[in-house]
């Protein structure tokens, strides 16, 4: 037990970090023009401001509450990557839907437990928002799937 949350001190200052990170680039490098007359360095120079923002109201409770240690596990982001690259490697070969379905299977392996009849629902209604919104709503010329055999 620590005496602080030290998790989310660290997650809030890292959001401050790349929120000023972010607003500082913008505002540097970009014309912010005025309230009335938005420039394109205005957007992201707010967008970098409510980060810091956010980090900031995510650090101060976590300086007054006390913090476990933190579970670390390793295949936990090796198999969320290796769903990303499932999803790249089937997606020109197979179309959209397998693809989609290739990520939800491998990435849901980060879990400890697996529960066969909620990935399954997962999956299938992953699949069908993607084929509503890609195919029907944004009616891209992407095949839904493709048997290459």
């Amino acid at each position: 037990m620590f005496s602080r949350d030290y998790r989310d001190i660290v997650g809030g200052l890292i959001l401050v970090l790349l929120g000023l990170a972010f607003s500082g680039y913008a505002i540097t490098q970009y014309d912010l023009g005025t309230l009335r007359r938005m420039g394109p360095g205005m957007f992201p120079a707010m967008l970098g401001a409510a980060m810091a923002l956010l980090g900031v109201l995510q650090v101060i409770p976590a300086l007054m509450r006390r913090g476990q240690m933190p579970e670390v596990r390793i295949f936990s982001p090796i198999f969320v990557l290796s769903g990303c690259a499932a999803f790249a490697l089937t997606l020109t070969s197979f179309g959209l839907l397998p693809a989609v379905a290739a990520l939800t299977i491998v990435s849901s392996l980060a879990e400890l437990e697996i529960r066969p009849w909620r990935l399954g629902l997962l999956v299938v209604a992953l699949c069908l928002i993607a084929w509503l919104v890609f195919g029907i709503g944004f009616g891209l010329n992407l095949p839904m799937y493709r048997w290459p055999f």
